[in-house]
């Protein structure tokens, strides 16, 4: 019996091992929305051990530990590396059937070269093999992005953000091209007055403008957003329960912003209504400057208070929202659009009720001017597993083109995670093997299927970028 990880793991058919061996495994990886810290690309961090590279602020993983009956100890507390390592060994035979298992021991065989399964019986093996292999330079931060072939990194930063660690990338002589993400989420947070008035605090001294007015506001952001251009940012992301389209004049925008400023906390509508107009006019600064807008529709932040005062965001207590987005959505991007600017555009879903929504939404503004210049993303979250990137490629194929699909992303905090693209990678081409093997795709055509899948793989999100324009100009 060979080991669990083989050759042709998830690969169900003649046609779908053809099409990963020959096309989808050679190409490098753009991964275009990561949460990695720019810092520890930029000093080439030297991780601790397995614990911290792997168990280090990966909810995902928390979340199943906790269901496991594991204590808060062993997760985000105070006890040892190798007994929080054990704790996560313990869980482990208990994710079968959860993606985790797969992206588990995918990265222990292609990072570490270890083939065994993880479970208690091979946790001090598997922990001490680890452990040595991150000793070595072989497994710093930047090594293993090169291991990993990949090509560019797009991290996710707020507008208050320096930007001074992707600077300093830039001008060294690391090969993989790090790239800013414009996440203005905190600059629309305008619901918890003191809160958002300690950010504004933050937006002027990074943007050296005193906002004393709606206008003033706009005026600091279109400058942190130049300097995000200047870094060489090509992409903003928002995450977003729904779309906020009440109606609104600019009286209104400069009137709820004067109420916030001074501390008053706004009326719901008047929330809608500012995040709004905010949301507009940063969408129009992305079109003016041939960005592309991402937009994470769903999620329900923090609903387990007691654990949020405790622990605080991003540790694994969000879960999936249910609010509308279709009518909003369309009325959003309607009124770019009849502004002629709407810049190109990815839409992610949280609910899975909403994939064939936005997938829809998208393809009623593309404009023949870009291919693909609206489109579904990449399953999401909670939806990152096999049944939801098998509904999110059957999705984007029955309404859309798939052949024009930017592609896999690891939407993740770790250098351990580049594996993730392997997964879909896989499931992609099963997906497309079966319909060859059934004669729902022509034999035929194998050599423009075999092309079409290392587009996905990497090169549509290559053109569609644009990231490295300038380096084949120089050329």
């Amino acid at each position: 019996m060979g080991p669990f990880i083989g050759e042709n793991f998830m690969l169900t058919t003649d046609a779908a091992v053809e099409l990963y061996h020959r096309h989808a495994a050679k190409m490098p990886i753009i991964d275009y929305h990561c949460h990695l810290d720019p810092k520890m690309i930029a000093r080439n961090h030297r991780f601790s051990g397995i614990t911290e590279a792997w168990l280090g602020g990966d909810h995902y993983k928390w979340r199943a530990m906790r269901a496991n009956g594991v204590s808060e100890e062993y997760i985000t507390g105070s006890r040892s590396d190798y007994e929080k390592f054990g704790k996560w060994a313990e869980t482990v035979p208990y994710t079968m059937r959860n993606p985790l298992y797969h992206w588990t021991h995918l990265e222990l065989a292609r990072l570490f070269g270890i083939d065994r399964v993880l479970s208690p019986a091979t946790a001090r093996e598997i922990y001490d093999a680890c452990n040595a292999a991150l000793a070595t330079d072989a497994f710093t931060a930047q090594a293993l992005m090169r291991r990993c072939n990949v090509r560019a990194v797009c991290t996710t930063d707020d507008p208050v953000d320096s930007l001074e660690y992707h600077r300093e990338l830039a001008a060294g002589d690391f090969a993989v091209r790090v790239l800013p993400t414009w996440r203005p989420d905190r600059a629309l947070a305008v619901a918890d007055a003191a809160d958002y008035n300690g950010y504004l605090a933050r937006l002027e001294e990074a943007s050296d403008v005193s906002i004393g007015s709606y206008a003033q506001l706009l005026d600091a952001l279109r400058r942190r957003h130049d300097c995000f251009a200047a870094a060489g940012c090509r992409l903003s992301d928002h995450g977003m329960d729904t779309f906020p389209t009440d109606d609104y004049t600019e009286n209104d925008l400069r009137r709820i912003f004067d109420k916030v400023r001074g501390g008053s906390t706004l009326h719901p509508q008047e929330v809608a209504q500012l995040q709004g107009g905010l949301l507009f006019e940063l969408a129009v600064m992305d079109s003016e400057k041939g960005w592309t807008q991402q937009f994470h529709i769903g999620p329900i932040r923090n609903p387990n208070t007691r654990m949020f005062r405790r622990l605080g965001p991003d540790t694994g207590y969000d879960a999936i929202g249910d609010k509308p987005c279709a009518e909003a959505g369309h009325r959003f991007f309607d009124r770019l659009e009849s502004r002629g600017a709407l810049a190109k555009t990815i839409l992610y879903n949280l609910n899975p009720k909403d994939f064939e929504v936005l997938a829809a939404m998208a393809y009623s503004f593309n404009d023949g001017s870009v291919p693909g210049k609206m489109q579904l993303g990449s399953a999401w979250w909670f939806l990152d597993q096999e049944r939801g990137m098998r509904h999110q490629i059957d999705t984007l194929s029955t309404f859309g083109l798939l052949g024009r699909f930017v592609g896999m992303l690891t939407d993740s905090r770790s250098f351990l995670s580049y594996p993730r693209h392997e997964y879909f990678r896989r499931i992609l081409c099963d997906v497309i093997g079966a319909d060859i093997e059934s004669g729902r795709l022509p034999r035929s055509e194998t050599a423009f299927i075999g092309q079409l899948v290392e587009d996905i793989c990497y090169g549509n999100a290559e053109r569609y970028f644009g990231f490295f324009e300038n380096d084949d100009k120089r050329q």
